[in-house]
């Protein structure tokens, strides 16, 4: 049988304790200082620099894992922007959602027109179904890009009153991002600020569940399979890459 090199060749520290620190990085709200200690707590001996390290290096693997294992998107897309400070220079934050608050994808950029949003429709095309709807505010960027894109030529487009706070779907998917984003006391540069959120979002609602939607029971049965689900890709899958 012809072996194939490891994810984590290379790496002293086992695979189960790698992807603990990157899963307990994006889906909490703990800095890498805050990680490094738990992991001393166990008897982990290992640098904050080095846990940043392995963010970068596995977060997207395993954020990709998460959104191939999620269930197929909605058909509606609720699309909507926020500006964020990088080191004293406003930039948006563009984010699309399904009606069920799975996020499709997000995109920093400096502008607001319509090669910006044009480059955002592109981009979550590229990784989602067509849609069948799309609502968004009345940011006028938004239909003039669409009328471009020939894929979405005939799907709906409905817009609603950011004033009225009808598109909550979008809005509230941004409640996490600040939050995190108070968290780390800001973001500071663009393009690390698109791979931390490109790896948050899919790591963080892996494990975030409906909780007031189910028993105790039925969340603790759920987490165990999402956990199981995790040990998979990044343990499990480590010791059949060298089998």
């Amino acid at each position: 049988m012809k072996k194939t090199k490891s994810l984590y060749h290379g790496h002293r520290f086992p695979a189960v304790v790698i992807s603990c620190a990157v899963r307990w990085y994006f889906r909490f709200s703990l800095s890498l200082r805050d990680i490094e200690k738990l992991l001393l707590e166990r008897g982990v001996v290992v640098t904050y620099e080095t846990i940043r390290c392995w963010c970068d290096k596995f977060g997207a693997r395993f954020a990709h894992c998460a959104k191939a294992a999620r269930r197929k998107p909605g058909s509606t897309w609720h699309l909507d922007e926020m500006f964020v400070m990088l080191r004293g220079e406003p930039y948006l934050l563009w984010r699309a959602v399904d009606e069920h608050g799975a996020e499709l994808d997000v995109l920093v950029q400096k502008r607001r027109d319509k090669a910006a949003a044009k480059r955002f429709f592109r981009r979550v095309l590229r990784s989602n179904p067509l849609p069948r709807k799309i609502v968004t505010d009345q940011l006028r960027s938004y239909p003039a890009a669409k009328a471009d894109i020939p894929e979405l030529a005939h799907v709906k487009h409905v817009f609603v009153k950011a004033a009225a706070r009808v598109n909550n779907r979008a809005e509230n998917s941004h409640q996490t991002a600040r939050r995190r984003e108070r968290q780390m006391c800001g973001f500071r540069d663009a393009r690390r600020t698109q791979a931390f959120l490109s790896c948050f979002g899919p790591i963080r609602q892996h494990f975030a569940l409906p909780r007031h939607q189910m028993n105790a029971a039925c969340h603790r049965a759920v987490l165990k399979g999402r956990f199981a689900t995790w040990h998979g890709w990044t343990v499990t899958a480590a010791v059949e890459d060298v089998i």
